[in-house]
């Protein structure tokens, strides 16, 4: 079945956003990476190795790109402090349990490690709907399946309150209907020494 019109284009979008905020050779994790990982073969000349993880991809290993087939709901399948960043580009708002995914994502982050978002702020809905619904310009099971939509306070509630990032950083583009966000995971500050007795 032929892509909806919009899809690529607003792929496009999303990938010129994110790609300045991955530093070269960087190890990568790339969550909801679609059914081809499309954004890990577009940046894998940008980075030293690249996995993705979706329930509708194949697993398969090219070069410095492997995907494994996953359904997201609490648990990723790595060690502590496998990946210096974590991308993911219009997939929180699909996830039933959206903390156990972010404390996870925490959880497989270098110190100082990077997670790299896009979600459809809160205006976006009625948009989304009608070129979904009406319009057929965007993928109607992909809008039917969103669970939330997020503005910047409700991000940073999600991002730092909840799950303890850091360095919270937020914009709006594609004309406030999308928003960008970057945090970090810091360093745990280590509980001071008690003097001795």
């Amino acid at each position: 079945m032929p892509e909806p019109l919009l899809e690529p284009l607003l792929r496009q979008f999303r990938t010129q956003r994110v790609v300045r905020h991955i530093p070269p050779h960087s190890i990568l994790l790339d969550i909801g990476c679609g059914v081809s990982g499309c954004f890990l073969q577009s940046i894998s000349h940008h980075i030293k190795k690249g996995v993705g993880v979706d329930f509708k991809v194949q697993p398969h290993k090219t070069g410095n790109i492997e995907t494994l087939k996953l359904r997201l709901d609490h648990q990723l399948p790595f060690p502590d402090q496998s990946f210096e960043i974590v991308t993911m580009l219009a997939v929180l708002e699909h996830i039933e349990h959206e903390q156990a995914i972010l404390q996870e994502i925490h959880r497989v982050l270098v110190p100082n490690g990077k997670l790299i978002l896009t979600v459809p702020s809160l205006w976006a809905q009625p948009i989304l709907e009608f070129l979904a619904y009406r319009l057929k310009l965007v993928s109607e099971a992909e809008i039917r399946d969103h669970k939330r939509y997020y503005n910047r306070q409700k991000l940073k509630q999600s991002l730092v309150i909840q799950a303890g990032f850091q360095d919270f950083y937020h914009q709006y583009f594609q004309l406030g209907m999308n928003n960008f966000c970057t945090v970090i995971k810091k360093h745990p500050i280590p509980s001071p020494i008690p003097p001795p007795l």
